[in-house]
């Protein structure tokens, strides 16, 4: 079980495909050993083998367990009551994301509004670091070293550093990139006093404003603040 743990966490985002002399040495193990366990991930779907490239990834069966992964996590269950308030109160989707190591990635999507068009966000969608509110909510308030692209990041982008710094004195990313006309907003949620999640009202750039005093910001807000508090975060 270990072995087939050490497999599968080889895979990263930034490597997802990986050729059998890689996983042996990953796993430390010989040849016949790597491929008894690469032949029986791909058996139960957690494998997939591309006989073209002789390259292996990640099977479907992966997806299905991230996604019990992400819907067992506490800040799911924590943050549903208060996400669903903030969707009666402004009307508009709201999503969590949390941090998987890279990226935001989305673990809940609210968007019960009444719209007669309603923005959707699928869970399990990772976003762009620094394209997204919530992605640049996470560079502003991780460790640096927790954020390993940020730094190549602002060295394309030194204007970026000033945007986290607005970030932390506020608690709102508000001007991220809008994309085909949806414009996103969001917060941080702490436990303690690190980060643990973002929270984010997605809706259009007609309906969203990018002021820190809009009505939408000032409700995000306050429903973060409240469950960070909640979470032991003292301010």
């Amino acid at each position: 079980m270990q072995r087939a743990a050490i497999v599968l966490s080889s895979f990263t985002v930034s490597k997802p495909y990986l050729s059998l002399n890689e996983i042996t040495s990953q796993l430390g193990a010989s040849k016949a050993t790597a491929h008894r366990y690469t032949k029986a991930l791909r058996a139960a779907n957690l494998l997939r083998y591309d006989e073209r490239t002789a390259l292996y990834s990640l099977g479907p069966q992966v997806l299905t367990l991230a996604g019990a992964a992400r819907a067992g996590l506490p800040i799911v269950d924590a943050a549903e009551p208060y996400m669903d308030q903030l969707v009666k109160t402004v009307d508009e989707t709201v999503v969590l994301s949390v941090w998987d190591g890279e990226t935001a990635t989305v673990v809940r999507s609210a968007d019960n509004t009444d719209h007669i068009i309603r923005i959707g966000v699928r869970a399990g969608a990772r976003l762009d670091l620094t394209n997204s509110a919530q992605g640049r909510v996470f560079c502003a308030f991780l460790p640096r070293d927790q954020v390993p692209s940020l730094t190549k990041l602002l060295r394309r982008s030194p204007e970026l550093e000033q945007e986290f710094e607005g970030i932390r004195k506020h608690g709102l990313s508000l001007n991220s990139p809008d994309i085909n006309g949806v414009r996103t907003i969001a917060a941080p949620i702490f436990e303690g006093s690190s980060i643990v999640a973002a929270m984010a009202i997605v809706g259009t750039t007609v309906s969203i404003s990018t002021d820190i005093d809009s009505p939408q910001a000032q409700a995000l807000l306050a429903t973060t603040r409240a469950l960070s508090q909640r979470l032991g975060n003292p301010e």
